[in-house]
């Protein structure tokens, strides 16, 4: 039994759709793998030029405190924030203050 010109319609129409959507798909996994990129160059940009600079260290320690969320605060406790350089070159490391509840 052949199909008739509707349901011919209607599945090249139900096909397009799916096509519709997978395109749609992969734009907003493209745009989160950017996002995410972003967030992580910018991260590390700020621990960089946190270990160079103090004022960007004390805006580092900041965020590091006032984070609001328990897995994101466990995910620092172990780490060592680098603290900006002395003027000899020398760069020391210091423990984050414990996030405040």
């Amino acid at each position: 039994m052949s199909e008739t010109e509707l349901q011919k319609a209607e599945r090249q129409f139900a096909q397009a759709k799916a096509r519709l959507q997978a395109a749609k798909n992969r734009e907003a996994s493209r745009q989160r793998k950017l996002d995410t990129r972003r967030k992580v160059i910018l991260g590390g940009a700020l621990i960089d030029l946190a270990a160079r600079d103090t004022n960007a260290a004390a805006m580092l320690d900041r965020l590091l405190r006032n984070l609001t969320r328990e897995n994101d605060r466990k995910a620092f406790e172990d780490w060592s924030q680098p603290t900006a350089a002395a003027e000899s070159g020398e760069a020391a490391r210091a423990t984050p203050e414990p996030p405040s509840e």
